[in-house]
């Protein structure tokens, strides 16, 4: 039976936001945000607003009566979802959904790159070891978000200048999703809850690669864009002199790193490394012209 009543925490960041919107936009649930008492963070009207002191008291209070919890926290506060779970077990939840949306933090590879996402690999261990008759969680990767990163520039494709900056040679695949289906798949695991129990699964809405998207855009643009040439070796090595001088934005050319490096035994593209979801959780495949002249219009 799908689950109806479901908690969502950390739905004032981006991806919360998109996780939020795609709940209410596949109708059907119940949706209770977990905000922070001092947070002046406003929801959509119909979605309930707990305020809490995330104490573990304040915690279980507010997944009480809830089907699912799922976990939208940012990067500091990855390692503090083991409290979230122990409050959801001691309230009852069934399915826990832990700040995974993003890369996968069950590759090597990636976490050689990102230390930082051991921590979301630490709680898919302790998910495990808390699996029950009465407890599941789902575990969803996306790899970096597609519509999103190219409308803000994340990607490294500058709309407003015209300007690429693409790595090695700009051949090597990977895949990427929009919003719309990380939304989308989030909804369709908390309405498959049989299915997707106590799996970590794989999601996608192109396969691409950055050439690709590259002549996508000149194409809709009907401009030549000039291209910023890069390496692998040159933007890991600039990124950790970041990180050791304590710029953390060193960090967010790791996470690019983990779909457009050459680094050895990356598996960045999940419709090939990886058994895709895409069909358990009813995700069609999208266009890489049609998103770029989404975005850009």
């Amino acid at each position: 039976m799908a689950y109806t009543n479901v908690a969502l925490v950390g739905a004032s960041g981006s991806i919360g936001k998109i996780i939020l919107e795609g709940l209410i936009s596949a109708g059907g649930f119940i949706i209770t945000v977990i905000s922070r008492k001092d947070s002046s963070a406003t929801f959509p009207s119909g979605v309930a607003v707990f305020k809490s002191d995330f104490s573990d008291s304040d915690l279980q209070s507010a997944f009480k009566g809830q089907d699912a919890v799922i976990s939208a926290l940012g990067a500091t506060n990855f390692g503090k979802q083991k409290k979230l779970i122990d409050a959801a077990i001691d309230a009852g939840v069934k399915r826990f959904l832990p700040s995974e949306f993003s890369s996968s933090s069950q590759d090597t590879a990636v976490l050689q790159l990102l230390p930082l996402f051991s921590q979301k690999s630490d709680i898919i261990e302790y998910l495990k070891t808390k699996e029950s008759a009465g407890f599941s969680w789902t575990g969803v990767a996306t790899s970096l978000l597609f519509d999103w990163g190219l409308g803000n520039g994340f990607l490294e494709y500058d709309l407003a200048n015209k300007i690429a900056t693409i790595w090695d040679d700009g051949d090597k695949s990977f895949t990427l999703t929009n919003e719309k289906d990380l939304g989308a798949a989030v909804a369709s695991v908390l309405k498959k809850p049989e299915e997707t129990s106590n799996k970590y699964l794989f999601v996608s809405s192109v396969e691409t690669t950055q050439n690709e998207i590259l002549a996508a855009l000149e194409e809709a643009t009907g401009t030549k864009w000039a291209v910023n040439r890069t390496t692998t070796k040159e933007q890991v090595e600039t990124a950790l002199k970041k990180l050791g001088a304590g710029d953390f934005s060193g960090a967010f050319a790791l996470v690019r790193a983990t779909s457009f490096s050459n680094t050895p035994n990356l598996k960045s593209n999940y419709s090939r490394d990886e058994a895709l979801s895409n069909n358990l959780l009813g995700l069609q495949p999208a266009s890489v012209a049609d998103t770029v002249k989404r975005v850009i219009i």
